[in-house]
């Protein structure tokens, strides 16, 4: 095209000097929005306004020959025009007598953003305006995870795809205030879309919920995710180290008073009688404190009723097996409801499945209204929230299906519920790690704790807190001074049933 207009410029070089009609083009002032995908149109405007119908058009990049589009002699041409706009751009028509032309590209690219050119001619006169893009598209929601302890806390990881431009990412608490992060990462695909991740150390174990939001900073959009941080995953802090501090303080008080030595002692023993006093009466709030939330411990067992007429149920309502040990197949679901349905508060429980390489199990919480009969559907959409193994894979099922891969296999799974929340999750027991998490739901009527059997040698054991007496879910309702006492070791008071697979190192990582 560029060749074109230096021909036509050349040949009307000789009028130059016959006094022609003169005008100006006017671009828009500001930046025009173009989102990705979307159609956008590019308009300028002549003063004074004038019928441009008989004039020469285009719409260029940088120079003239980055040919965007071209309107001559009543036709568009596109022998010039670049390869990518070819298909997607076209004139608006409807106002070119009153002298506003605009172009409308279509399908718009991320190589759509930056400067145009729009450019007017009639006989020897020509004039030009420059006019600003800037695309913008949201990309993923962005996804969290626990990624496991970091020094005296825990790293959580933030990922999102798809943006444009730069996306900013923010984490902050409840409280909307924002936590700083402790690094962010961008990367462009071949579409020239960015990804980002982004880490946090989360030091406070009273935090509870943190969410990761990531913005557009051209749309002013963002989007979100939260993620539920339980306190045990929170790497307990040795006690000697206040103790040692303390030591070391009295050593160098006793060394710099020492010509005070009687008036220190006897102070000394005052001291030591109030620290005595104080201890007794923490020692006793504390076992107050025990008390109380072992009367708030309720139990998840099973319900007998509920099961499938294939698995047999244990005495005390806790163990759950073929009912036919040499049956290694069906071809329906078997599954069996907890006792208790549950309409409010925080929920956890443990429950330790036994199974042989090729088996299918799954577990989780549903609505009690679900079809739990023949080869049925779980999903979250006809209520089911539930994880799971089958052929030698671990999956969430969700729709569509979402695969996980665990760091170890848990032969012992932590299920999290906030019904007011609406947050389901999962949780390793044996490294302490986060497996999934559901996004948030409003949740309506009681759920229930849900165990299914499919095939192969499986069977699973709900886990006990206290003692292997007392078992769970407990109603975190009461969730601080529970997880004070979990975080402290006293006799008699463990974190659940003695699992083979569980190695002791693995399981101090939650509860000590």
């Amino acid at each position: 095209m560029f060749s074109f207009f230096g021909l036509c410029l050349s040949s009307f070089l000789p009028t130059m000097s016959v006094p022609t009609e003169q005008f100006q083009v006017i671009g828009p002032r500001h930046p025009i929005l173009a989102v990705l995908g979307e159609d956008v149109i590019l308009p300028c405007t002549l003063v004074p306004a004038m019928n441009a119908e008989n004039m020469e058009l285009g719409w260029f990049r940088t120079t003239f020959s980055q040919t965007v589009f071209i309107y001559w002699n009543h036709w568009e041409q596109t022998e010039e025009q670049m390869a990518e706009y070819r298909g997607r751009t076209s004139l608006v028509r409807g106002c070119l007598t009153e002298g506003h032309a605009a172009m409308h590209l279509r399908q718009v690219r991320v190589s759509d953003n930056g400067m145009y050119t729009c450019f007017f001619r009639h006989g020897g006169f020509y004039e030009e305006a420059d006019l600003e893009v800037k695309v913008a598209g949201m990309g993923s929601d962005p996804q969290v995870h626990i990624e496991g302890p970091e020094e005296d806390g825990v790293r959580l990881v933030c990922k999102a795809s798809g943006w444009f431009p730069k996306p900013q990412v923010q984490w902050r608490d409840l409280s909307g205030n924002n936590f700083p992060a402790l690094s962010e990462t961008h990367s462009q695909d071949t579409e020239e879309l960015f990804s980002v991740e982004a880490t946090l150390v989360v030091r406070d174990s009273s935090v509870g919920n943190v969410t990761c939001s990531v913005l557009n900073p051209v749309l002013g959009q963002e989007k979100a995710m939260a993620i539920y941080i339980p306190e045990p995953f929170f790497p307990q802090a040795s006690p000697w180290k206040p103790a040692f501090a303390v030591i070391l303080t009295m050593l160098g008080l006793l060394l710099l008073g020492a010509c005070y030595f009687i008036r220190k002692a006897h102070s000394r023993r005052m001291q030591v009688r109030q620290e005595k006093e104080h201890q007794q009466r923490l020692k006793k709030q504390e076992q107050q404190a025990k008390e109380e939330v072992l009367k708030a411990i309720g139990s998840v067992t099973l319900d007998p009723l509920s099961a499938h007429h294939w698995l047999s149920i244990s005495h005390e309502k806790m163990h759950l097996s073929w009912k036919d040990p040499s049956l290694l197949y069906c071809d329906e679901k078997c599954s069996v409801l907890g006792l208790k349905g549950i309409t409010s508060g925080r929920w956890f429980w443990e429950v330790e499945i036994e199974n042989e390489l090729f088996s299918k199990w799954t577990l989780g919480v549903c609505r009690k209204d679900v079809r739990r009969t023949g080869n049925y559907l779980e999903s979250s959409q006809r209520g089911f929230w539930v994880m799971g193994k089958g052929n030698n894979k671990y999956f969430a099922q969700t729709d569509p299906e979402t695969c996980l891969s665990p760091r170890q296999d848990p032969c012992r799974v932590g299920v999290f519920l906030d019904y007011s929340e609406g947050d389901v999750s999962f949780y390793n027991m044996i490294d302490g790690s986060h497996i999934f998490s559901f996004p948030p739901i409003s949740f309506s009527g009681a759920l229930f704790p849900y165990f299914m059997l499919r095939y192969g040698g499986v069977s699973m054991t709900i886990c006990s807190m206290a003692s292997g007496s007392e078992g769970l879910p407990v109603p975190l309702n009461n969730f601080s001074p529970l997880e004070e006492i979990l975080s402290t070791p006293m006799e008699g008071f463990s974190s659940g049933c003695d699992v083979n697979c569980a190695p002791p190192e693995a399981e101090s990582l939650l509860l000590p």
